[in-house]
């Protein structure tokens, strides 16, 4: 089975809410997922918190076959952007979901460096349909 790492902006209720949907969709399609928001969030130690939440999360990447990144809003979210230059970086296939109809005028959908940096789907199955045929 491939891993997938999930990257996406998690700091509303409604984002934390889609992206556990996305990761369930994932796993339905047969893939293990590495959800930040839950396999790395859940830190006691205060006084290291962020530095074991950032080694946590290079992990989750460097142990993923596939990078999946939700690229929606008018700006990426800017650790999903680090992500994605990461794994990119890393020679990680990474696979943009954009959702979000709004453009940046004659920059694109999205942010240059992003655009070129993934493969963007503009919906959940168009996203699972490549993942089944490329990655299973």
């Amino acid at each position: 089975m491939k891993t997938v790492y999930l990257a996406a902006p998690l700091f509303s209720e409604a984002e934390c809410d889609f992206n556990r949907k996305l990761r369930d969709e994932l796993i339905s399609a047969g893939f293990i997922v590495f959800l930040p928001q839950e396999d790395s969030n859940n830190v006691k130690d205060m006084s290291d918190r962020q530095k074991i939440i950032f080694n946590k999360n290079l992990k989750g990447i460097e142990n993923s076959d596939i990078i999946v990144a939700v690229i929606d809003g008018a700006d990426i979210d800017s650790g999903t952007a680090w992500e994605i230059g990461f794994a990119f970086a890393k020679a990680k296939p990474v696979l943009g979901l954009r959702t979000d109809f709004r453009t940046l005028g004659i920059e694109g959908n999205v942010n240059l460096m992003i655009e070129q940096s993934v493969v963007i789907f503009m919906s959940v199955p168009e996203l699972l349909n490549h993942l089944k045929s490329r990655f299973r």
